[in-house]
């Protein structure tokens, strides 16, 4: 008899099942009322059979409303590419500089490695509301305010000790007999990083580089203080719906939400397998 269908296999699958189902219900009811028109939505008690419609979601790409009101300036997709700019960018530079810097403290003899290190994560743990008001302050006098450039330093800061940490355990697990090789035979420090170390690790690039994103597209403070009317992200353009003067469209905002949910979705879908990979990364080793 297979395993699964087995008394205690059993169990375990229908344990499994109840828990997703729990974290998938709001997900799912969310996308339900995203094709559901308005009365439907607000029906007590809920519908389950209904026609579905796709007018919220052309509604939020327009910008209008089916009855003619306005709810974004210039429409969704604005936002959106916003959102994939300042966290793509912030993403890539954190993983650059956080390569160069976990390397460093991985390889090279650097003196009072242990103290930076612990410097740098106390960076990472400040809390952001306590930063959020010296950065406005900074940003509006020195011409940053409401600017990409601004927004994606601040998120790329606060990726890079998290990138740091990451890189360094996942270096630290690699064995380093290659890389001395190599500089024994007069490869340069930057050859061997580029070449030999980055390519192992893969699946820690990967895990890294999508907790850092999560994080980033997640993030509502430091866009709703930092960016401005043209550099808004999906956070805080959805605010426009909740607050609307017409009263809170729920289906437009499900609509939003998921086209708000997709990227992180398709992002984890396609890279599932280097993510495993950097989650169990060196536990055979042990």
């Amino acid at each position: 008899m297979h395993p699964l269908f087995r008394p205690a296999g059993l169990r375990r699958a229908a344990a499994a099942t109840a828990v997703g189902l729990v974290y998938c219900f709001p997900v799912v009811w969310m996308l339900l009322a995203a094709i559901k028109t308005r009365q439907d939505t607000l029906a007590v008690p809920p519908k389950l059979l209904f026609h579905p419609t796709f007018e919220h979601f052309v509604s939020l790409f327009t910008g209008v409303t089916a009855d003619g009101k306005q709810v974004f300036p210039t429409g969704f997709a604005h936002y959106i590419f916003n959102s994939v700019v300042i966290a793509g960018s912030s993403v890539l530079l954190a993983l650059i500089l956080g390569a160069f810097a976990a390397y460093a403290f991985a390889r090279l003899p650097v003196r009072g490695r242990e103290y930076l290190l612990f410097y740098t994560l106390v960076l990472r743990m400040i809390p952001p509301l306590t930063s959020i008001i010296p950065l406005y302050v900074i940003f509006s006098r020195i011409g940053l305010g409401g600017s990409y450039t601004g927004i994606i330093l601040v998120y790329t800061a606060f990726n890079l000790p998290f990138a740091i940490w990451m890189l360094r355990s996942f270096m630290l697990e690699l064995p380093a007999a290659a890389e001395e090789a190599a500089w024994l035979d007069g490869t340069s420090r930057l050859r061997i990083l580029w070449h030999i170390t980055l390519p192992q690790m893969r699946g820690g690039l990967a895990a890294t580089a999508i907790i850092a994103f999560v994080f980033t597209w997640n993030d509502f403070l430091f866009s709703e203080m930092l960016t401005g009317v043209d550099t808004r992200t999906i956070p805080v353009a959805m605010l426009r719906v909740l607050g609307a003067d017409f009263g809170t469209d729920w289906g437009l905002f499900a609509a939003a939400g998921a086209v708000y949910l997709a990227p992180v979705v398709l992002v984890a879908f396609f890279l599932q397998k280097q993510l495993l990979r950097g989650a169990t990364f060196g536990t055979l080793a042990r």
